[in-house]
C-alpha cells in the first residue's frame, strides 16, 4: 500500500499584529486537509491534531500555499517531532521562483480555475471568535480545495495562470521535475 499527498491549509485565532508577528502565538483554530488516498476533505480543530499529524506522517508530501512561511511554523509547537522534515510542495513558493515575486492564492484561482476565495483571513479569525464554527470550516476547507484544484491543474498542464498588468500570464510549473527533488522522509512518531 503506497503512500499519497495530502493538502492543508491552516486558520489561526490570531493575526500577526497581536502577537508581535511570533508564529508560535499565532494558534491554529483549524487545519483543513485533502487526502488523495481516501478523496475525502476533513477539518481538525486545535484541541485534536494528533490524527492530523498522523495523516501528514504517512503522506508522501503535503502540499499547501505558503506552508513553508506559514502554515507549519503555526503547526510546529504543536507536534512533537522537527515539523522542517516533511516533505513539503509549497505552490506559493513554486510561483515565487519562476517568477520573482508571490501572487495571492486568489489572483492564481480566478485565472486558472475561474473561482475565487470567499474571503481572507481575517474573516476566518473572526468567525473562530465568535464561535461560527460552520463558518470558519467552510473558508478553511475552500482555500483547501482551490489550492488541490491548482495543485491538480499544475500536474496535468505543467502551469498556473494568473493575471499580470497585461492581461492572463503563465507561470511554469514542472512537478515531475521538482518531485525528484523532494528528499523522502522518516519518521516514527506514535500517535
Amino acid at each position: 500500500m503506497g503512500s499519497f499527498p495530502v493538502v492543508i491549509d491552516i486558520e489561526t485565532q490570531h493575526d500577526f499584529r497581536e502577537v508581535n508577528f511570533d508564529y508560535s502565538k499565532l494558534k491554529v483554530s483549524v487545519v483543513g486537509l485533502y487526502d488523495y488516498k481516501n478523496d475525502r476533505y476533513q477539518i481538525f480543530r486545535e484541541e485534536k491534531l494528533n490524527p492530523l499529524f498522523n495523516l501528514m506522517e504517512h503522506a508522501s508530501q503535503i502540499i499547501g500555499f505558503n506552508i513553508r512561511k506559514f502554515d507549519l511554523p503555526v503547526l510546529s509547537p504543536y507536534y512533537l517531532g522537527n515539523i522542517k522534515q516533511f516533505k513539503v510542495l509549497d505552490l506559493l513558493e513554486l510561483v515565487e521562483q519562476q517568477l520573482g515575486f508571490r501572487i495571492a492564492l486568489d489572483t492564481l484561482a480566478r485565472a486558472t480555475l475561474g473561482v475565487k476565495k470567499t474571503g481572507h483571513g481575517f474573516q476566518a479569525i473572526n468567525y473562530f471568535r465568535s464561535q461560527d464554527w460552520q463558518k470558519l470550516e467552510d473558508y478553511c476547507l475552500m482555500d483547501v480545495k482551490i489550492t488541490k484544484e491548482l495543485y491538480d491543474y499544475a500536474t496535468k498542464n505543467g502551469k498556473l495562470i494568473y493575471q499580470s498588468r497585461r492581461g492572463l500570464a503563465e507561470v511554469k510549473i514542472d512537478l515531475d521535475k521538482i518531485d525528484k527533488k523532494i528528499p523522502p522522509v522518516s519518521l516514527s512518531l506514535p500517535f
